[in-house]
């Protein structure tokens, strides 16, 4: 790695203590560090969607639905558990992706491009995600998540997205960090 010195922490090879399972979430400890991961081995996928009008308008595809943890609305790009269904359990991400945006948003996608594995707040959470690009879409439901999630959708123009995420800050509402790549995304690529 380029003359980095990697220093590993002193209790990276202290074992694993499980302090409590739900049916989706641990609580962990590894010598002084506690966290919370993701029961029986469940991951993520998270999904950048980009939609095209006939006359080349590009939009972004965000899901807003009620947090608890929050206690407020939060907006998000597209997401899903991989392989949390009885008997998915070695569900590629691909796949989860490709479900979880037609069920939250109704579209589906012609193309899917994974563009690699991330963490959220790797110092509290051992949860990782896998990032993907949808292109290609075509409206073929109403969207909403499950009957239990409540989900919004929400169409913006690429380039409204930062007033977007501003008035929506402004409101007093929450912002997931995937927005943020998103965003850098809209940096790289406005057309």
């Amino acid at each position: 790695m380029n003359d980095i010195e990697l220093i590993r922490d002193s209790d990276a090879d202290k074992p694993e203590e499980l302090m409590w399972q739900g049916k989706f979430i641990a609580a962990k400890r590894r010598g002084r560090w506690e966290y919370a991961a993701r029961a029986r081995g469940i991951r993520a996928a998270a999904i950048i969607a980009i939609d095209e009008d006939t006359n080349g308008t590009r939009y972004a595809i965000f899901v807003s639905q009620y947090r608890v943890p929050m206690g407020r609305f939060c907006l998000e790009v597209t997401a899903g558990l991989v392989g949390d269904d009885e008997g998915a359990e070695g569900e590629a991400a691909i796949d989860a992706a490709a479900r979880e945006l037609e069920e939250e948003t109704g579209y589906r996608a012609g193309h899917l491009e994974e563009l690699g594995e991330f963490y959220s707040s790797p110092g509290m959470v051992s949860e990782s995600f896998t990032l993907l690009r949808a292109t290609g879409l075509t409206k073929v439901g109403p969207g909403g998540g499950t009957e239990s999630e409540n989900i919004n959708i929400h169409r913006v123009a690429l380039s409204q997205v930062p007033d977007f995420v501003a008035d929506w800050r402004a409101a007093g509402h929450a912002v997931d960090v995937r927005i943020a790549l998103f965003m850098n995304y809209l940096g790289e690529d406005q057309t």
